[in-house]
């Protein structure tokens, strides 16, 4: 498969969803069981936004061998993150389907990675 289409599957299949929160709220309550009422919706719903981030990031690598190595970072380092903290969490069952879908986007992260690191 090539890094393209393995940049392609991280913007849309990995981080489209929790930035459609952005622009559909409702999303929030049904990928992190987080009611609007709560004071937390607002940090979830601004989380929203820095997904676009990571889309416009893993899109623009797909396209630009030059943005590679600091795209690679960024989505890492959520990815990764989330994990961590997921199970520093006790994986709490309301975010458990986030956590395995960052479990099968990070095959493809790793070989992004390397393709950016190797091709110093």
């Amino acid at each position: 498969m090539g890094e393209r289409i393995c940049w392609i599957i991280l913007g849309l299949v990995i981080h489209v969803p929790p930035f459609a929160a952005l622009f559909m709220p409702s999303l929030i309550t049904r990928l992190y069981g987080v009611a609007p009422d709560d004071v937390n919706f607002a940090l979830l719903h601004h989380r929203a936004a820095l997904f676009g981030i990571l889309v416009i990031a893993c899109l623009w690598a797909a396209f630009d061998p030059g943005v590679r190595k600091l795209s690679f970072v960024v989505t890492a380092l959520s990815m990764v993150s989330f994990l961590i903290i997921y199970s520093i969490h006790g994986a709490p069952d309301v975010l458990r389907s986030i956590a395995v879908v960052d479990l099968i986007g990070l095959p493809f992260l790793a070989f992004v990675g390397w393709k950016a690191f190797s091709s110093s």
